[in-house]
Parts: C-alpha cells; structure tokens; sequence
C-alpha cells in the first residue's frame, strides 16, 4: 500500500473579513468573503500505488451489483419532435419534473463503475493517467452506466428563474471554438488533483440528456441556438466516441415548452430561484446551510455570570438579528484593529452605560485573539488585559467602581455605580476563534483557574468550541500569574500553587472537534496526545490509515478494545471506505452507549476520518449528505474538512443505504453534479492562486 503523506498547515494570522450578507444566494456568481481564519489543508496523494498496492474495488454491501439507471427521457418516443435534424424534442413541466423526479430515485453506480473517470483523465496530463489507469487503460473509457439529467439556462443569467441544478452554456459547451466535439474540455490538461470538484458538472453533462430553457426575458432564437448546439455537439460527441472503438449510449436533446413561470407555479420544488430573483427557501444551498450550522454551534451561552460568547449579530444568527438587539447591555467585539482600552475609554463607556436607554446598547472594541504577538507583549498590555477583565467583572457583579479612575489625591473615586448587574456579549464573526483569547482570561481571572484548566471547562462545562492561536496560549500562560494573583476568588489569600499538565506542552490552541456529543473529528497531533483526550472525556481511539504513537502502557492503560485500526485505506482517490463504514460506525456507538466520547482521526483530520464522522451523522441525525457534510464541516471549526472525490461519492451511496435502512424510498435532495459544484463554489474562496 502506498503511504500518502497529508501534512496540517500552520495556521496563519489574517484580518478577518466582514461577515456574509443574509441574501447571498446559490445561484450568484461566487464572490462570497470565506468564513473567517479557516483554512484549506493540503493533501498530497502520495507516491503511485503499484498494483498490487492498490485495494481492491468494493461495492455497497447493500447493492453488490447496481442495476443501469433508467430514465424516463430515454428512449424520447413520447415527447414531440421539434426538430429533425439535428434530432430536439419538446417537454412540458409536468414532464420534466417527472424525469427529474424520477431520475433523483435511481441509484447511483457503485464507485468502482466511475472512477478513476470522474477524476479527470486527460490524455495529455501523464501525471494522472499514470496515478490512475497506468496498467489499465480501459478505465479511460466513459462509464454507461450514467444516464444523468443536465438543465442549461440559455443566455446564461442564474441569478432568476434558475431551475434546480441549472447551469450556464458556457459551463457545459465551448462556445467561443467551432471545431472539436463542442463540449468543453473540462478535465485538467496538467497537475494531479483527487478533488476535482469544479469539472463535475462538464463531466456529467456528457453523459446526460440536456434539457435547455429560458425565462421571460429570454429570446426564443437563443433558446433555439443553443438547443440546436447541444444537439450537434451530443451527436458529433458520438460519433468521435464510435471511431475511438467505444460504444457509447445515445442522449437526446429537450426543449421546455412551457413558460418558467408555469413550471414556477405547478412545482415550485424544482426552482432555486424564482422570476423576481429571491432565493428559495426550501432549496438547499451549501454556503446558507454552513453559516446556519456555524450559528447553531457558537451560538452565544454565558460563560461566566453575565458574560456572554457568541457570534457577531446579524452575521450568521438565523433568524438575523441587527446589531442593536437590547438582549445585551455591552458589546465587546474582537478586531483586529483595536486597541486595549486605558482607563479613559472604560470610564467613558460606563457612563454611556448608566445614562443609556434600555434599548442603545453600549459597543466597545477589543484586540482579537493572536493580535498580540511575540515579541510585543509587554507589562503595558499585560496590565490592559487584567484592566479589561477587572471592569468586566465589576460590571457584571456590580460589586466595585467600574471605571478605576482615581482623583487628584491619588484616591480611588467612588462614584456610584448603578448595582444591576450587566449583561455582556464577547462576540466576533465565527462566534469563537477571535474572542477566544479574551474569553479564557477573562474565566480564569473570575473563576481563579489556571489556563489548562480554563480550557478545558468551558470545553467541556459550559460547551463552547473553540480555535485559538499558538501565540494565545504563549500568551495566557505568560500572564497566567498575575490574573490569578488579582483574581476576586483570593482576596484574602493567595492563589495555590499549580503544576501544567503535560498534555498543554503539546497544546497548540486546537481541540480535537466536537462533531456530536460523543464524536470528535482530529489529527493526529490530537490522537497522540492521549492525556489531554482523557480530560475531554474521549475513551476510545478510531484510527483511519493513521496509527497512533503510543507507548505500551500507554495502550494498556487504554485497553486495546477501546482502540481500532482502519487500515489500507489511504488519501489517494483509490481507495474505498465504504465497506469500513459500518464497523467503524459499530466502534462509535459502543463509546456512545457506554456515555463516552470516541476521537476519528486520519492524519490532517479533512478527509478520511471526516468522511466517517458524515457517515455517523447521516446514520444517527437521519440527515442527507448535504446537510451532513455542512453539519460536519461547520464543527471542523478552522479546519475546512476536505474528503475527496471519491469519497463525496461513496457518501451519497451511503445516503441510500440509510434511506432504504429507514424503510424510505431512495431519493437523492441533490445530485452528484449540483453537490459538486457546490463543494467547488464554497472552497473557492480558500484556493491557492
């Protein structure tokens, strides 16, 4: 088997960008800002697997031999012919959402049918041939096994009247070159990529029957230009197909007959988008999806009496809400760009909170987490982080002056303060990872803890997740001292004595991902820390391709049966999961049984391992892939889980599996070629140019 070597990206100190509006819709060109301090780790596939390496192809244990998809568009006898040659039939919108209906009811081939074809195989890029089909050159050729639906939009405008899974022409065809077989050239010409998400739309398209529209707006002759196009490219396709020795299947050309507007009105099911251009609620879209699963797990909870930690208002909360929701007396947002405040500010600022209405909040700025970088730190900002924590706990408490001024004779001023407790957020755009600094020292100034154990309590007690940088933890452990030392939980004593445990040594800020209660996603760093699993509650160790580093006693300590190895299951678009899935799933649910966590790893922790823990979601929460893949990779926290091709596929058969398991009719919320491109939307933004 052939090693593939998947290193995690250090994490780098970027601004953050301004959250996404609410409105952003599928269908508008993908301008979106990225998430915040997430990135895209690289994933190399390693040497080339020699024959006798690569694992042998497995089928669903479910469906050991998949049956040929039938399509209701296929032959086209009962719809009429609007054209001779080349050869275009007419469909209504009662017929298209039939075949559509229909189509999303037929199973997927099995994974070994399809690849390494959906990979790209370019004749020119050597590099992939000879990754994938170097001893076997008939997996070049194009599966028959697909018969897929494409909906073009002619002239090419999806921000209205956009049919589900719709493209533009220019996705699909090349318009811009007469010669050639007319369909775009989609699969790379050099470079080697197991992730190819952003051809899969081209690459189905060849072998699908395409259904061209338009809306009102468009002109009847570019709706027939482009039919009769397609119709010339998918009969010239053909032919070039027959003289290369292939057999190919033959797929038909449709016209929609009917206004978009009467398919809007009879099955608005089928619409992303509708005439006036607003967005469809019951369409799922990735980008949406992830911003609502981030909202529901950094959601703001109090972490300490009165202090809130949250996400940024109007940014990802759904239902949005605006920025002067009256739920908080303070906001404190994390920037990059601001300052500690001095004393002048907070003094300001309380009495902006004594005179205020109930309705106007107060907002004050402070640094984000890892702003503050060696070798800057300084007594000076030291002394502005206690300066902040001590206000902070005065307001909340109402128990001290908040400002902490002094008068001329160098007396503490005792203005009155306003004894109802305030109510504060610490909010950025994530709900976390900018705060998290701030959010720490602050508990373990009011609850008088060290930083190991600050970390791991509001982990585990108060369920907040959290990403934090290296230079934060420097950070806190610096200063650690003095917030314990001037922590209101020793006034009359000083604070005990504490020794780190040995698992912060290797701590860089990240904790193994809580993807369920009892399921986290992790690297490998995370797995050979066991001491540090432990205080998470984490009992047992699933290894994907990756074995941990332990010692004997170690393992003992464990107990062998609380650990499992997945082995000969690498990252390189070879290999299969899917017969892994159900042991895999069996080893988590033991740990879930028993009130204990189980820790998913492979190396980074975004492909295989993440590709396990969708799996458990898809089975346990009764979710469909898409919903599940956003569910999982909103919690990877800033780490952008990445399973392959390969995987994303065997997902959706898995998709099946639980669907026939549950006694429900298989049928796919979107196909392979719309989740695709949506995978391509969202990661684009990360992409190294």
């Amino acid at each position: 088997m052939a090693t593939v070597v998947v290193q995690q990206q250090p994490s780098i100190r970027q601004p953050t960008p301004p959250p996404l509006p609410a409105t952003l819709a599928l269908n508008q060109p993908r301008q979106s800002t990225p998430v915040p301090n997430k990135h895209l780790p690289y994933c190399p596939p390693g040497p080339v697997p020699s024959q006798a390496q690569i694992t042998p192809p497995n089928s669903p244990p479910l469906r050991q031999v998949a049956s040929k998809p039938t399509s209701l568009l296929h032959p086209p006898h009962n719809y009429p012919k609007l054209c001779n040659s080349p050869p275009i039939y007419g469909i209504n919108a009662s017929g298209l959402a039939e075949a559509l209906e229909h189509y999303s009811s037929q199973p997927l081939p099995n994974p070994s049918s399809v690849f390494p074809w959906l990979h790209g195989l370019h004749p020119e890029n050597h590099i992939q041939l000879a990754f994938f089909v170097a001893r076997k050159k008939s997996l070049r050729r194009i599966p028959r096994c697909f018969r897929g639906i494409t909906i073009i939009k002619a002239g090419g405008d999806l921000t209205r009247s956009r049919i589900k899974g719709a493209v533009a022409p220019d996705e699909i065809l090349n318009l811009s070159d007469g010669n050639g077989h007319g369909f775009l050239e989609c699969d790379p010409r050099e470079g080697f990529s197991v992730r190819n998400f952003h051809i899969q739309a081209a690459k189905m398209a060849l072998v699908s029957d395409i259904v061209i529209y338009g809306d009102e707006d468009t002109d009847h002759r570019i709706i027939k230009s482009v039919a009769e196009r397609t119709a010339s490219v998918q009969r010239r396709w053909r032919k070039e197909l027959e003289n290369m020795g292939q057999c190919p299947e033959t797929y038909h050309t449709f016209v929609l007959t009917q206004p978009f507007e009467d398919l809007e009105h009879e099955y608005p099911e089928l619409v992303a988008i509708d005439s006036k251009g607003q967005y469809a609620d019951r369409t799922l879209d990735f980008v949406q999806q992830e911003r609502r699963e981030m909202c529901a797990m950094s959601k703001a909870s109090e972490i300490s009496q009165g202090v809130f930690q949250g996400p940024t208002p109007g940014s990802y909360t759904d239902p949005p809400s605006t920025i002067d929701d009256p739920t908080y007396d303070l906001y404190v947002e994390a920037s990059d760009h601001a300052s500690l405040p001095d004393d002048k500010l907070l003094a300001a600022k309380l009495k902006k909170l004594e005179c205020r209405d109930d309705d106007d909040p107060v907002h004050l700025a402070f640094p984000s987490s890892g702003s503050i970088l060696p070798p800057s730190w300084s007594q000076s900002e030291v002394t502005g982080i206690l300066r902040m924590c001590r206000w902070l706990y005065s307001l909340t408490h109402g128990t001290e002056p908040a400002d902490g001024t002094t008068d001329k004779d160098g007396d503490i001023q005792m203005t009155e303060f306003r004894r109802r407790p305030r109510r504060v957020l610490l909010h950025c755009a994530d709900g976390y990872t900018e705060t998290s600094m701030l959010a720490v020292a602050y508990f373990m100034y009011v609850e008088g803890v060290p930083v190991h154990e600050a970390w791991i309590r509001l982990h585990c007690e108060k369920q907040r997740n959290f990403f934090a940088y290296p230079s934060d933890v420097a950070l806190l452990n610096a200063i650690q001292d003095r917030l314990l030392e001037e922590s209101p939980k020793f006034v009359d004593a000083k604070p005990p004595s504490t020794s780190a445990p040995s698992w912060l040594s290797k701590f860089d800020g990240s904790l193994p991902s809580r993807i369920l209660p009892y399921m986290y996603l992790g690297n490998l760093n995370h797995a050979n820390n066991p001491e540090l699993l432990r205080v998470l509650g984490i009992r047992r160790i699933l290894s994907v391709g990756e074995p941990v580093s332990w010692s004997e006693m170690e393992m003992q300590t464990w107990g062998r049966e609380n650990l499992l190895m997945v082995d000969r299951v690498q990252d390189n678009g070879i290999d299969e999961l899917t017969l892994e899935m159900e042991r895999c799933l069996a080893f988590i649910g033991r740990g879930r049984s028993d009130g204990t966590a189980t820790l998913v790893h492979c190396r980074v922790g975004v492909s295989r391992s993440a590709t396990i823990c969708i799996a458990e979601v898809m089975a346990r929460l009764g979710l469909s892939f898409p919903r599940a893949y956003c569910f999982v990779r909103a919690r990877r926290l800033n780490v952008i889980i990445q399973p392959h091709l390969k995987f994303v596929y065997e997902l959706m058969k898995w998709d099946e599996q639980q669907q026939e398991k549950r006694g429900e009719p298989v049928k796919r919320e979107l196909e392979w070629a719309t989740v695709a491109r949506e995978i391509a939307a969202m990661n684009r933004p990360y992409a190294r140019n």
